[in-house]
């Protein structure tokens, strides 16, 4: 069953239609907001590595795919998530090494710089690595997801292969936790 919406396929045949032409379309429709995602989550140019193992995995593995199970957007965001999870240690250890590096500054005794460095973004982006850093791996893919890639907890369920319900309860969940520690961060940096 292919479900259009305008001219674009949302759920398209992938195994009898002409390979070329179907990923010619799928390159064109979603390698830009991937590699947008992607490139958030670990750079460009690592980002346009993983864009072209993406579609080169999708064009392998196109008779695995389910029109029945999942959208072709959550489909292909679910396997360049999987691509990332290769990629999760560096991650993480660049967020904690970024934590890391921001507890080493020395404290400022001068109230004009210590008020300049609250609104400094590299001291918000230390708190947010380290909090980031704190997150499970699921976790993170969860709420990256939503909020880098823009989508819904649906697309999310079907590309990590959860159910919907459980990515809602999750961002709630997340969006608490990261709210607490960013907020008691904040605390223990104005003492």
């Amino acid at each position: 069953m292919v479900i259009h919406i305008g001219e674009r396929a949302e759920r398209p045949d992938l195994v009898t239609r002409d390979p070329k032409e179907v990923f010619a379309w799928l390159f064109d429709e979603h390698a830009r907001p991937i590699r947008s995602y992607l490139a958030g989550r670990v750079g460009a140019d690592v980002a346009d590595d993983l864009v072209a193992e993406t579609f080169l995995i999708a064009l392998r593995r196109r008779t695995t795919y389910d029109p029945q199970q999942a959208t072709v957007r959550s489909w292909l965001y679910g396997i360049a998530t999987n691509l990332l999870r290769n990629h999760a240690r560096r991650e993480e250890r660049g967020f904690r090494l970024t934590a890391k590096a921001g507890a080493a500054e020395p404290t400022v005794e001068n109230h004009d710089t210590l008020v300049a460095d609250r609104v400094d973004a590299a001291a918000h982006m230390r708190t947010l690595s380290a909090a980031m850093a704190k997150l499970s791996e699921q976790d993170r893919d969860v709420l990256l997801l939503t909020s880098w890639a823009g989508l819904e907890p649906a697309e999310v369920a079907d590309a990590l292969g959860i159910p919907a319900s459980t990515v809602r309860s999750r961002l709630h969940r997340l969006r608490t936790r990261l709210q607490t520690l960013l907020t008691n961060s904040a605390k223990d940096a104005a003492r």
